[in-house]
This record gives C-alpha cells, structure tokens and sequence, in this order.
C-alpha cells in the first residue's frame, strides 16, 4: 500500500489520571471512506478530536501529506483542510442565518471585506449544493425549518467549498431514516470519487461494511487492528472491538408463556395510531418493528400515556384501563424506557443513584426525607446486577457512556417490580457490549414472567430478540409474524408499504 494521506502514530493522551489513549495510531488514504470502530470508551472520539484540533496529543507524530503537522485548534484543522460532520449537526448550523450563509460561513468569518454580494454567496453555495445533488435545497431558507438530513448537506457542501481533504463523520446515519442514510452514503461515493478522505465512525456494522474501504478498530485507547472490509466478516471486527470470543447475542430460547397480560382492541390516537389491535402474553418478548416514522414511539407514548387515545381500549389481565397520564401506566405495571433517554428518560445531570430511585420515591423516604441509605443501596445493586461502569453512585449520569445511561434508565424501573416493560429503540448509539447486555437483560424479565414490547427499527434486532414480531407501516400494524415465519426481507417488504404476492 502506497504511503498513507494521513498518519496518526504513537498518539498518546492523558486527562489527570486517565489515559485514554495509547500509543494509538490510524492511517488513510487519499479517496478512501476508512471506518474507526470500538465501544464507548475505546478512545477514538479523543483521537478524532486530536485530528480535528479539540485536543492536542501529548505525545506522537500526525504526518499529513507527507509533513509533519501539529494541529492546536479547529481552525488549524480547517486550514489543513480536516472537517467535522457530527451527528448533533445543531451544534455546528447557525439556525437563524440562511443556507447559504450557513455553507459559506468559514469564508465569511475569514473574509475582510465587510461586503459580501448576497448574488455571489448564493451562487457558490447552490454550485457546492449540486455537486452533492442536493440543489432541491432553497439557499435563502433559514436553516432552522431544515430536516436533519439537509442540515448535514448543508454541513458537508460547507467542507467542500472550503475545499476539504478529510471530512470526519460521527455517527452521521444515527438521527437518520433508511431513505436518508442512502442519500448519505451516495454522497460519501461521491467525495471519495473526487479524492477525499472520509473517517466513518459508527455502531451499525450493516452500514460501515457496505460504505467503507477499511475498518480500523480500537479497545481501551490502544490500536487494535485494521482490516480490509472486503476480507473480514461483522463476527471478526465484533470480537476485535470486545476483545474476547464472540458468542452469539440470540440464543435461542425454549419456554412456556403464561396468561394474556395486555390487550390492545382498536387503539387510534387521531393523529398517527390507527386501529392497533394485538396483545402480549406474561413472559413474552414481542417485536413491534417499523422505518423511521411508522408510528412505534407514538404507539409507546400512548401505551404509556404521555399522548391519550381517542378510540379503542387497553385491558392488562382482563381489566380495561383508563391511561390519561404516565402516573396511570405506572399504577397498571408498565415502564417505558424512551427513545429519547437524555431527554425523556433520565435527569442526566443529577447522580445516578437520584436518577435510580426516582421512579419509586415512596419507597425511599420516610416523611419528607430521602432515605440516602437505602437510595444508594439501590443504586448500588443496579450498578453490580447490569454492570454499569461508574466509580461511584453519586456521579452524575452526563459523564456516563451512551450504553452505562441507558442501563441506569431500565434499571431504575426495577425497584417497582413492573410487569410490562415498553422499550422504544432500547440500543440506539449505543456500543456493541452496552447493547449485548441490553439483550440480556430484556431476556432476563422475560425468564421472569414479565412481558416486554421492543420497539425497533433495527430489523436484526428485532428478529433476533423477539419471540413474536409485529410490523408497523404508515400508523398501523400491518402483519404478525412468528419467529419461525420472520425473515430480514419479509420484514422489510412490510415495513416499506410492500405486500407478498
């Protein structure tokens, strides 16, 4: 292989007593979509802000073209020509400037004249939009009323213009639908097509081994491996990234399910819902798979009465339910862990062990005080039983891992001993480990006889876990499968509006 476009070696980097790299390295090639892979935690985000300037390495060499640069700041990155595209694209769009000034926004804050023809920055920002086939965006339009997918457009026709020789994706496809991933990756052919260099962080193995060239992977701030996608299988790069054999996540399970516990006749919420009807048994994990906008979260959300029903009813062991508030959901047995964990379903800049009892107060005061006692108790079982990494029970929930939150948001639900557990994209932007241990447990209250209702658009996920799988398509539920009847395609066909012949 010719010498690299891009090398990172021996990269070294400490915050107080943690090192969270070392010695790691990672080198591209021009016109190359290179993937960066591993758990939370295994360094690579420290090292792709040592590359885009946030942080600079203490110890370790980066050679860009063949010199050696040293890059202390984002602007240094930007005059080097390295550009971030990240998966909260919020943070980098000015929503209140339009998007041409969004994509020439580098220039302007370059630039020294103090008059800029509004002809000339439209022109050049609709000539970047076309070379992205995105000139269906309006350049005037305020970049507040973009959808997300046009929001990265935007974003990465602000990289060429600036004339980007590396474009770092992080977790681009996350916040994304099938539809708009597959615009995404069209567009990331194109710019390896025209020589740049784009770095592909992401948790879907599906997508990185159809995208990218290589994988390179990293465990523990340390380099472990680069492999050509072309030669290696997903068991390979998932057994790199854990770093021990890799069992199989679905085992197979053989049980008995008990009682119906939930019975849903006819539930239409005005909006989305339409004439749901299904039910789930004691002891059963059912599947509710559907595409970006199907209507699952809204399905959740009205099961667990944050948005009320305006037709049809909800029974739990026969008794038909008047859900008008999450507090009614929770008196019945249900907890939903949302989608939507850092806003919906955790207080991430309180302690974990506040987060852990907050469902169940009563149970942790005594008059008007907390019992701090038995709270950390508490807090201190979930912490060992799911396996969280945290050093403390007291440490606020926002320094914790995506998958580490997201054990603390099932876990916490534990101390009411619910019987029906809604999990609404349960796995989303977490990592490999984090998420087999979410399969694990979600098998683990099924073996005790609770009922669980995943919720995904994962359609692996979903086969995998599921004992029964329903799909959903356009707010309603369009086919029942068994798991013996399921396949990723049949799913699919469904889930996009299709029918068998």
């Amino acid at each position: 292989m010719p010498n690299p476009f891009l090398s990172m070696k021996a990269i070294d980097k400490t915050f107080g007593k943690v090192h969270a790299l070392q010695k790691a390295e990672f080198h591209l090639q021009k016109g190359e979509v290179h993937a960066l892979l591993g758990v939370n935690g295994a360094g690579k985000s420290t090292l792709m802000k040592i590359l885009s300037g946030v942080y600079e390495q203490d110890m370790g060499e980066i050679l860009f073209e063949g010199k050696k640069v040293r890059i202390r700041s984002p602007k240094v990155a930007k005059d080097q020509g390295i550009y971030c595209v990240y998966q909260e694209v919020d943070t980098a769009i000015v929503s209140e400037l339009s998007v041409a000034e969004n994509i020439l926004l580098d220039s302007i804050v370059a630039g020294t004249s103090m008059f800029i023809s509004k002809k000339k920055l439209n022109s050049e920002a609709r000539d970047a939009l076309k070379q992205l086939q995105a000139e269906d965006i309006p350049v005037e339009k305020p970049a507040f009323m973009l959808t997300l997918a046009e929001k990265q457009l935007v974003l990465i026709a602000r990289a060429l213009i600036s004339s980007a020789k590396i474009i770092i994706f992080d977790e681009p496809t996350a916040p994304l639908s099938i539809h708009e991933s597959t615009k995404l990756f069209s567009v990331i052919k194109r710019l390896k097509e025209s020589g740049v260099g784009c770095i592909f962080i992401s948790h879907r193995l599906p997508e990185v081994f159809e995208i990218c060239d290589r994988i390179t992977v990293m465990a523990e701030g340390k380099f472990v491996g680069t492999y050509s996608t072309s030669n290696t299988k997903q068991e390979e790069i998932i057994e790199a990234m854990l770093g021990t054999s890799y069992s199989k996540d679905f085992p197979v399970r053989t049980h008995t399910l008990g009682n119906t516990l939930l019975r849903v006749k006819k539930v239409s919420d005005g909006v989305k819902l339409r004439n749901i009807s299904f039910d789930v048994s004691e002891g059963e994990i059912v599947g509710i798979v559907g595409l970006v906008g199907a209507g699952k979260t809204e399905l959740a959300k009205t099961l667990f009465g944050y948005s009320p029903h305006t037709e049809g009813t909800i029974e739990v062991l026969g008794n038909t339910l008047k859900i008008k508030h999450p507090k009614d959901a929770i008196k019945a047995g249900m907890a939903l862990i949302p989608e939507e964990r850092r806003k919906e379903g955790l207080f991430v800049h309180e302690a974990l062990q506040t987060n852990a009892s907050f469902p169940n107060l009563q149970n942790f005061s005594r008059f008007l005080f907390m019992d701090k006692r038995k709270e950390k108790s508490f807090a201190k079982e979930i912490v060992e039983r799911l396996q969280i990494k945290t050093s403390n029970t007291e440490t606020p929930l926002v320094y914790l891992s995506g998958g580490n939150q997201q054990k603390v948001a099932i876990g916490k639900w534990t101390s009411l001993d619910s019987t029906l557990y809604l999990f609404d994209e349960p796995t989303k932007g977490v990592d490999i480990g984090a998420k087999t241990d979410i399969y694990r447990l979600v098998r683990e209250f099924a073996r005790k006889r609770k009922s669980c209702i995943y919720f995904s658009s994962e359609i692996h996920e979903v086969l995998g876990i599921s004992d029964r799988i329903l799909v959903m398509y356009d707010g309603q539920i369009v086919k029942e499968l068994s798991r013996e009847e399921a396949t990723q395609e049949r799913i699919l066909l469904y889930a996009s509006g299709g029918k068998e012949e």
